[in-house]
């Protein structure tokens, strides 16, 4: 069963690197995938379960006297739909609404026009100039916001200055990198480096001190590259003049400083209330709500401006790509559940047993898998390592090297497909880029500043650790 796992995760994977040749769109396989998945795993519970989670099943039973007289089959199968689904489907859902609210809050802002603030204030229509500043904006907003949001954010920016379709693509291909990069040197600015941080694996001063500049050089390869193909100047972009809406700029400016504002929130929202990041996002999202209702009825408006109201904004959510979220997550789930993604740990651990070349491949890894179970089941293999052990076992103290290069590594090594990241995820919703375009244009210029961040981190731990 587990061999039929991952030969149906890579069948499905590929199908969806060939979405345009075979015609089938990404979402509809990764749905279809993320079922048939499921499906399997589920089969084959009286053999996965056992085998897996023989401890924690032992105790479901021993909570669930009832099961005692049914078959192996019933039981494990009985843990994997009261236990499993529910801790996934938990898991996933606050993915899913944390990524609904983001997007309904930046597609209110966008129609509201609170994106000109920004976009106004962009004078250069020169390719490569305009290159620079949207890499370094999305470096430093992944840092306080997530990766998620932030490249939501920036791509809105990017339809308002960018006409060419295959120049929005190259943009929007530095966009993700820009963002993971961004996100890999801040202990708010990933899940994983969130996961790191709350666990005491890392802090914050240490990751900032040592992460940040290979980040940097990460980002700052696949710039040089990509700007090489950026040249000239735009043209022109053709968008709704919102003051001919009704809406003045103080109204659009009120309104960006709430839709931003209230993201930027978020992540400080969860580190007061310790709460789930998706109860801050639907908090936000219920006070702009409840804002709008009071700004429409405060004044008289045409109609066709009263169709920004909220419940007609949230229809231009792209389902298709939630929904796609939905199928990837999903599989991973299964392949975390089955075991696959822990042994694969533990493989490199036992066959490699290099921190840095462990971190390197699992960085790789996380270009194909989700990076969040990847790096749970690390932190899951490795407790931390009590102050003033010697060794190997020293890289695994707190701000050992082992967890800052973990953070890089897993943060950075997503750019290197378009899917190995919710960044690329996105991208790939929202701006329609298939696999194979992404990986002809962007995995080797990724791949190099992967590799070059790496070399560098590893020179500030010869130099200075």
């Amino acid at each position: 069963m587990i061999t039929t796992l991952i030969i149906l995760f890579f069948i499905g994977y590929l199908a969806i690197a060939l979405e345009h040749p075979i015609r089938i769109d990404k979402s509809a396989t990764a749905l279809l995938l993320g079922m048939l998945l499921w499906i399997v795993y589920a089969l084959g519970a009286e053999y996965i379960v056992p085998n897996v989670e023989p401890e924690h099943l032992a105790a479901y039973l021993q909570s669930h006297p009832r099961l005692s007289d049914a078959s192996p089959h019933m039981q494990a199968l009985s843990y994997i739909l009261d236990v499993k689904i529910v801790e996934a489907l938990g898991d996933i859902t606050q993915t899913l609404f944390f990524l609904i609210g983001a997007m309904t809050i930046v597609e209110l802002v966008d129609v509201h026009g609170g994106f000109s603030i920004i976009t106004d204030h962009i004078k250069t229509r020169r390719k490569q100039a305009l290159m620079w500043v949207i890499v370094l904006t999305t470096f430093l907003f992944s840092a306080v916001l997530d990766n998620m949001t932030t490249t939501i954010v920036m791509i809105m920016l990017l339809r308002k200055l960018v006409d060419d379709r295959h120049e929005q693509w190259l943009y929007a291909g530095i966009i993700v990198i820009a963002a993971n990069t961004g996100g890999a040197w801040s202990p708010i600015g990933d899940v994983t480096t969130i996961m790191l941080w709350v666990k005491g694996n890392v802090t914050a001063t240490a990751l900032i001190e040592f992460v940040l500049l290979p980040s940097i050089v990460a980002v700052a390869i696949p710039a040089l590259w990509i700007g090489t193909r950026l040249k000239g100047v735009l043209k022109p972009v053709t968008n709704i003049r919102t003051d001919d809406l009704g809406i003045s700029h103080k109204e659009r400016l009120t309104m960006f400083c709430l839709g931003v504002g209230g993201l930027i929130f978020v992540p400080i929202f969860k580190s007061i209330t310790h709460l789930p990041p998706f109860v801050g996002m639907l908090l936000v999202l219920g006070l702009l709500w409840v804002y709008t209702e009071i700004f429409y009825n405060s004044k008289m408006m045409r109609e066709r401006v009263k169709e920004h109201r909220l419940p007609q904004v949230i229809k231009r959510i792209d389902m298709p790509s939630i929904l796609f979220f939905l199928g990837i997550l999903m599989a991973v789930q299964v392949l975390d559940a089955s075991g696959i993604l822990s042994a694969t740990a533990q493989w490199l651990d036992e066959k490699v047993h290099n921190i840095y070349v462990i971190n390197i491949l699992l960085g790789a890894l996380s270009s194909i898998f989700d990076n969040v179970p990847l790096v749970a089941g690390v932190m899951g293999m490795y407790p931390v390592a009590d102050p003033g052990v010697v060794g190997y076992a020293a890289n695994f103290v707190q701000d050992g090297i082992f967890w800052e290069f973990l953070s890089y590594c897993a943060g950075v090594g997503g750019s290197l497909l378009i899917i190995g990241s919710a960044a690329g995820v996105i991208a790939m919703g929202l701006e329609k880029i298939n696999f194979g375009w992404y990986m002809k244009h962007f995995t080797l210029p990724a791949l190099a500043g992967y590799l070059a961040g790496a070399g560098v981190y590893i020179l500030e731990v010869i130099l200075f650790k």
